[in-house]
């Protein structure tokens, strides 16, 4: 009897417009007095457990590390070096745009940031050289949803903290579909530039290209530091990710001098509400994950699923359908962190490794970054494009397909998340 009343308490505080953190959070807080005899202090102190993990630091490290990166000149340094090896091709300078997305996300783990920081520089550069505008929008809004997809993620390191796995095998695993997704978007620009022929008039100079990787030399090395850190043992995680706020911001203060001191407040402020905003919604998640627990929620929806569902690429394929649409309401994220314990036992009933399925999440956070009404990249590129969101969301659609294609690859092809994170065992 509980679970409907928590669903339908769920849905009739969202629609009434109530943020989704404070959503879960009263939801949780009624369930646990009144459907259990659990004291009423233990929903405080489940928020407090639920903000308390190590792994949440690099989550603010990276946010602050993005945003010093985003106000400086390392992302704008990075488009130079892109430009000086394949600008001068055809469609050289959209290739340009997915590589420095990919290059540039494996440094700030966030999404919306990397749509920020390379589509304010890429769409008008892209638009002046000839390519189409519906094109240039499209290309930058969905290429910097990889972002997350390519280490390190925000989401992936949620995705460890919710479900105990490894973060750097989870980090692992988002090489070979990261890589494939980026691939799809560079082979697909490919074409469309040579069938419109757009092609950028002139490449650099040997001179210009030396003087290219000279200023951007520091941005080339934060990932090998970071990741290298990361996957040699040097560091964890939550250390890389502090590794990277200081390299990102002795860089941009020290050696660009592309900050000053005083830029750093509203730097700090915006990286501030960001990570409140994200630990407030895991704190309230916490807790209705340990009312979920609690009144055994998870294993009574597993049994319930079990009587229509027999396999497990039927289970994969309702999953992913679930979640498209569930991302064209709600941030996918704050599902994950809800769904994650409910989808554990079926993992676990159809052996779906957990890291593999953690792919597959956020695979979908991609496409619901990208689905109206509330995709976060589309809200993005329409402030910096001074595009009305409907024209923005009309430029990803085919982009979506590319990144629908790649999500039934890496769903029923396991090895292409699983390949690389043996290595490790």
């Amino acid at each position: 009897m509980t679970t409907p009343f928590v669903i339908g308490g769920l849905v009739l505080l969202m629609v009434m417009g109530i943020p989704l953190a404070i959503v879960m959070g009263l939801a949780a807080t009624a369930c646990v007095t009144i459907f259990t005899f659990i004291p009423p202090q233990t929903v405080f102190q489940q928020l407090y457990q639920g903000s308390e993990y190590d792994l949440l630091q690099a989550v603010v490290f990276f946010i602050v590390a993005g945003a010093i990166m985003t106000r400086g000149t390392l992302a704008s340094r990075l488009v130079r070096i892109g430009q000086a090896l394949v600008g001068g091709f055809t469609g050289g300078l959209a290739i340009t745009s997915v590589l420095i997305c990919m290059f540039f996300a494996a440094v700030s783990g966030s999404s919306p940031a990397t749509v920020v920081a390379i589509g304010s520089i890429m769409i008008p550069a892209l638009i002046q050289s000839g390519y189409n505008s519906r094109f240039s929008i499209g290309l930058l809004t969905s290429a910097g949803s990889l972002g997350i997809l390519i280490p390190p993620s925000i989401p992936m390191i949620i995705w460890a903290v919710v479900m105990g796995v490894s973060v750097t095998k989870q980090f692992m695993a988002g090489f070979l579909p990261g890589g494939i997704l980026g691939g799809t978007l560079i082979i697909y620009s490919y074409l469309q530039a040579r069938k419109n022929r757009w092609r950028t008039p002139s490449r650099l100079s040997m001179s210009e290209i030396k003087t290219a990787f000279r200023e951007g030399i520091w941005g080339l090395f934060m990932p090998i530091l970071v990741l290298g850190g990361i996957y040699s043992g040097l560091f964890t995680a939550t250390e890389a990710a502090a590794v990277a706020f200081v390299y990102a911001l002795f860089v941009e203060l020290v050696i660009h001098k592309s900050l000053k001191p005083r830029d750093l407040i509203p730097v700090l402020k915006e990286s501030i509400l960001t990570s409140s905003m994200l630990l407030f919604i895991i704190a309230n998640t916490s807790v209705l994950s340990y009312y979920f627990s609690v009144d055994q929620i998870p294993l009574r929806v597993a049994e319930f699923l079990l009587e229509f569902i027999n396999n497990k690429y039927l289970f994969l394929l309702f999953v992913n359908i679930g979640l498209l649409i569930m991302g064209c309401f709600m941030d996918v994220v704050s599902a994950m962190l809800v769904l994650g314990p409910v989808f554990y036992p079926l993992l676990q009933k159809f052996g779906v490794d957990p890291i593999h399925f953690g792919i597959i999440m956020v695979l979908n956070i991609e496409v619901a970054f990208l689905t109206p009404p509330f995709g976060v990249n589309l809200f993005v590129s329409s402030g910096i494009t001074h595009k009305d969101i409907i024209e923005v969301s009309r430029s990803v659609l085919p982009f979506l397909v590319l990144i629908y294609g790649v999500l039934f690859l890496v769903t029923y092809v396991p090895w292409i998340s699983l390949g690389l994170t043996r290595l490790l065992q």
